[in-house]
């Protein structure tokens, strides 16, 4: 059986993306898929390389039963563009950026995260300057958004 390879991806790999893997996994786990999946994100710039999430993020997933504390901050890298089947952005600037680095032949494997989940065009706030609310509110965006895409996937 083939696995669908996904890569989430916002900036700085800290905040949203993080927690995009971190629920995704989850929700593959619980359906009894985990199998099925090979999960991961990446930043488009390499600020955070090597770091944890942010500790809001991993507050808000810990307060939903998910550890994403063990995930490490990494930048996209060119073998993603080959190695991943669907590539999410956050946003339309996360999007952008991806097609400038992308190769031409994976081009159809980028998609906005809320265009591809829940057929809206919405970006998924970047909440790093917000608050405990602001990453909670990106939380409920992303469950809403990963738990469309698990049944779009098989």
């Amino acid at each position: 059986m083939d696995r669908h390879r996904i890569l989430f991806v916002c900036a700085g790999n800290i905040c949203r993306s993080p927690l995009a893997e971190g629920i995704f996994r989850h929700l593959a786990s619980k359906a009894g898929r985990a199998g099925e999946f090979e999960i991961d994100s990446a930043g488009t710039g390499g600020w955070h390389r090597g770091q944890r999430p942010d500790r809001r993020s991993i507050a808000a997933a810990a307060g939903h039963g998910i550890d994403i504390s063990g995930q490490r901050a990494r930048r996209i890298e060119p073998a993603d563009f080959v190695r991943f089947d669907l590539i999410l952005a956050m946003d339309q600037d996360n999007l952008k950026n991806l097609r400038k680095a992308a190769p031409a032949h994976a081009l159809g494997r980028l998609h906005l995260f809320h265009a591809f989940t829940l057929d809206g065009d919405k970006d998924i706030p970047d909440p790093y300057y917000g608050d405990r609310e602001d990453f909670e509110a990106v939380y409920t965006m992303l469950l809403a958004g990963c738990s469309a895409l698990l049944p779009k996937l098989g």
